[in-house]
């Protein structure tokens, strides 16, 4: 019986945090997205967000795009299908591995840094601050966060889809020795505008699902330092949870047949 104890408790716990993230979502919906706007902190955002992640999502999506033309030649060539190479590579990089791959990588290093600022300004009471001087916390602290996520996290995603596909040719000319011209002929060819956009769609859901969990995890930060870095932890492990989640609903309502 105490096997089923611990199962009830831990079902228990588990639909609490549901509620409370999502009593959070509605705070930061109604609140946080509506005027007035902090442009200002949303520019500032956007830097932090999108430009300074740039580097290590294109370095991602060209060692990503590299290493799946070279698995997809070393399987092709056994169909002798190798003409098949920058397609697939093409259609892998902005459907799925674009977008997943950049959202994986911008809920490392921004997840974590807005649940460990946020989770400071809370243990700190900087919020409670902000609130003493009639500045809604999630107007100036959440909502810009949430707005420039979904604004750059396509704009990353769309640079790394060209990074990807380059690296593929890069490695495919170079490496496997494919010709340069039918590479990207046949990237033209079967490369179609829905396959861009459903990964430029869902590259927007990730960046609000990063932006939301590590506002919600900073902000119920409590505990000090030590709770500071399990509100970085467990915003870093939501994110990335609800990406993969999101990805496969994504990928089935998009693609659905």
């Amino acid at each position: 019986m105490n096997i089923f104890a611990h199962i009830g408790r831990a079902t228990l716990a588990l639909l609490a945090e549901v509620g409370r993230v999502a009593l959070f979502l509605k705070d930061a919906l109604l609140q946080g997205l509506t005027p007035k706007i902090f442009v200002r902190q949303i520019l500032e955002q956007m830097m932090r967000i999108g430009y300074f992640s740039l580097p290590v999502v294109g370095l991602t999506a060209f060692f990503t795009g590299g290493a799946l033309a070279l698995q997809i030649y070393l399987g092709s060539s056994r169909f002798n299908a190798e003409s098949l190479v920058a397609s697939i590579v093409a259609l892998g990089i902005t459907r799925e591995l674009g977008p997943v791959l950049a959202g994986l990588m911008v809920a490392g290093r921004v997840g974590a840094s807005i649940a460990a600022e946020l989770g400071t300004m809370r243990v700190t009471e900087q919020i409670d601050a902000l609130v003493t001087l009639a500045t809604n916390p999630f107007k100036y602290l959440v909502g810009p966060r949430i707005i420039a996520a979904v604004v750059t996290l396509p704009i990353l995603v769309g640079i790394a889809d060209v990074i990807g596909i380059m690296g593929g040719y890069i490695v495919g000319t170079r490496s496997i020795g494919l010709n340069g011209y039918a590479y990207i002929r046949n990237t033209a060819d079967f490369l179609e505008f829905d396959d861009v956009t459903s990964g430029l769609i869902k590259a927007a859901v990730f960046g609000f699902i990063i932006a939301v969990m590590g506002c919600y995890h900073g902000f119920n930060s409590k505990g000090g330092a030590q709770g500071v870095g399990r509100a970085t932890t467990n915003a870093v492990v939501s994110s990335a949870i609800l990406i993969l989640a999101a990805n496969f609903a994504l990928t089935s309502l998009l693609f659905a047949e």
